[in-house]
């Protein structure tokens, strides 16, 4: 017997999986490489609040975590997957690698970059086939009150940063550039893309159908991290639901750039991409309207190549990540409590559009 006739039936269906009712919210997770279980902690709060989750995007780390949250895993799945995920294993070398400084030396100037990052798509995608989702296909959005086109219509949209066009990508929303049917791609490739370190992981190659040549992509953050206004309308219409964004770093240091002084040649190339990465989200990340909907999470100084994670270091930043939900919606001594009305009303009425105090489309 069929139980479900139409995908609109199965998104249901998968919410009701994650044990939660009545509250929408749309997110956006920033990436952050190891400290993503710090996006679970925070995820899990909100689910504990009511909360499902309609669209997802994410960069990076938030892209492995957004398709799993995409795939309908419930939050204690989705803490339990990332919990025992092998983070050393993200280090696959390829036999060149194993030779030593001077193996990695020579894949870094053949290959673009040292690992390989196919466990990460071994992994994931066993993880995502095992909950019915392979291709974009599986994560249709079925929401005629949205003023989202039909071609974009996913629940679930990934940031990559696209070299040979020095443009940002949002996949799989432009994946027919390179001739690609958005919902025949496996979700894992977008997340592949996302997740390519520069320098670090070997860049994913994509053929552009009008040039005929290869496009490099690579890590999102390099020019959005954290794309908070992707999922914002742009007919005017306020906002059914909220998008909270999940950024990973405290409040107070959200804009700071925590990184060592430059030195030398090392340490200049990693200041370099340092401060290219999230150029975009600097531009927006101190207007009011953009702190008002996100969770900052002190990931505690970790960093996000740290894959020799222990298991003590994991609970602390998803607890951190519980902690920064929770004060994000019942507010303290520094913040008011999250309220939906308020934020409408403050940022994204018809009224304060007009006055230019919404975000900009």
């Amino acid at each position: 017997m069929t139980l479900f006739h139409d995908s609109e039936d199965v998104v249901a269906w998968r919410f009701y999986r994650c044990g939660v009712t009545g509250l929408n919210a749309d997110l956006v997770l920033e990436g952050g490489g190891v400290k993503g279980i710090a996006l679970v902690g925070a995820i899990s709060m909100l689910a504990e609040r009511g909360y499902q989750f309609q669209k997802v995007a994410g960069t990076s780390a938030g892209a492995i975590v957004g398709a799993l949250v995409a795939a309908g895993l419930p939050a204690a799945e989705l803490e339990e997957t990332m919990r025992s995920l092998d983070y050393e294993s993200f280090r696959d070398e390829s036999p060149l690698d194993r030779l030593g400084p001077l193996g990695k030396a020579t894949s870094l100037l053949l290959e673009s970059g040292i690992y390989e990052g196919e466990y990460l798509r071994a992994w994931l995608g066993d993880t995502l086939a095992a909950h019915g989702v392979r291709t974009f296909a599986d994560l249709l959005l079925e929401d005629p009150g949205s003023d989202l086109p039909a071609e974009r219509a996913y629940r679930l949209v990934i940031m990559a940063s696209d070299l040979s066009h020095r443009r940002l990508r949002r996949l799989p929303w432009d994946y027919p550039i390179f001739g690609m049917p958005c919902s025949d791609v496996p979700v894992v490739d977008a997340v592949r893309a996302s997740m390519s370190i520069p320098f670090f992981y070997e860049p994913v190659k994509l053929r552009d159908e009008t040039t005929g040549e290869d496009t490099w992509l690579v890590d999102g953050g390099m020019l959005s991290n954290f794309p908070v206004d992707v999922f914002d309308r742009t007919d005017g219409v306020p906002p059914r639901w909220p998008t909270f964004g999940i950024k990973l770093s405290a409040r107070a240091n959200a804009l700071a750039q925590q990184e060592p002084p430059v030195r030398g040649a090392v340490s200049m190339t990693r200041a370099m991409v340092s401060t290219m990465t999230g150029f975009f989200d600097h531009l927006h990340l101190d207007e009011p309207s953009t702190l008002a909907r996100t969770i900052f999470v002190d990931t505690l100084g970790v960093r996000s190549t740290d894959f020799s994670l222990d298991h003590d270091t994991q609970q602390a930043l998803f607890a951190s990540g519980q902690d920064a939900a929770r004060t994000f919606l019942d507010g303290d001594d520094s913040q008011p409590g999250w309220d939906f009305a308020r934020y409408v009303a403050t940022y994204r009425s018809p009224d304060t559009a007009a006055a230019g105090l919404a975000d900009a489309p």
